[in-house]
């Protein structure tokens, strides 16, 4: 049986999937069709449905939750890899009134978009474009601010960049947990005991790419848009963590928390009886 999986091309998504989708681990009579998209596509596909597993932003996981069930491996959550607010200008926050500035954001479904909105529920002029193109075009006009994140993070300040805010630790700062970025869901309609294989498949697959490093394969050097290898290998180890191998019990109520002010801002209740949101 073949299922189809999305993930980012961004180096930890292809770390993590590398030996699923080359079938470099067993998993039986199953065969995983990668499909390599920008995140907020994949958000934006989670909505129909469209896929058989996905890696795909919180909020975007929550409006799809119809669909879709969040399972134990292969999340990025962490304290420290949080989006940054950023401009060209060399200034501080308090000398910026965030409301009146046209704010780029890597998409409306992106983690990065909610944790904006809850730093800045005022902040209106914002616009959605590709993430890997925020970073350019802050360069371009320094009245722009932009929410960088991926391998952003590493490069900014090198190209003249100013950080002005660090969403992530506002977020851990506030709340007290872990900053929930992304997860792997699988369609509802799947049987539990596929679904909880797939989770030790995902677990085996970042095994072996784990015993292979800090060797990258040819498939995440291909697919990291012609970063250097250092940033690739600060990029894993960054995203790549105790959380991608299990939630625990921290990860679940990090995005718990999540997913309740995704709920206020969007004023929304909880449906009742809750659909679960977790495999």
């Amino acid at each position: 049986m073949k299922l189809r999986i999305g993930f980012s091309p961004c180096p930890n998504d292809t770390f993590i999937f590398d030996a699923l989708v080359h079938n470099h681990i067993d998993t039986g009579n199953f065969q995983f069709e990668p499909v390599l998209e920008d995140v907020e596509t994949l958000n934006q596909w989670a909505q129909e449905g469209k896929l058989d597993i996905t890696k795909l932003s919180f909020p975007a996981f929550f409006s799809a939750r119809n669909h879709y069930q969040l399972i134990d491996a292969g999340s990025a959550l962490g304290k420290g890899v949080g989006p940054l607010l950023v401009t060209k200008e060399k200034c501080s926050l308090s000398a910026i009134d965030v409301s009146q500035r046209k704010v780029l954001l890597p998409g409306s479904n992106t983690t990065a978009h909610l944790l904006f909105s809850l730093a800045f529920p005022t902040a209106t002029k914002k616009e959605f474009i590709v993430f890997s193109e925020i970073e350019e075009a802050l360069l371009q006009n320094n009245q722009l601010l932009g929410v960088l994140i991926h391998e952003n993070r590493f490069t900014y300040d090198r190209k003249g960049l100013t950080k002005i805010m660090d969403l992530g630790n506002y977020w851990e700062e506030r709340f007290k947990v872990p900053i929930p970025l992304g997860g792997i869901a699988i369609k509802r309609s799947y049987a539990q005991p596929l679904k909880k294989q797939l989770e030790e498949w995902i677990r085996n697959s970042l095994a072996y790419s784990w015993a292979n490093y800090p060797l990258l394969s040819l498939f995440v050097q291909s697919h990291a848009q012609e970063m250097e290898e250092e940033i690739m290998r600060k990029h894993i180890e960054l995203y790549v963590n105790e959380y991608t191998h299990s939630l625990g019990q921290e990860g679940k109520h990090a995005i718990q928390v999540l997913f309740e002010k995704y709920l206020a801002l969007q004023k929304q209740s909880p449906t009742d009886p809750p659909l679960s949101l977790f495999v």
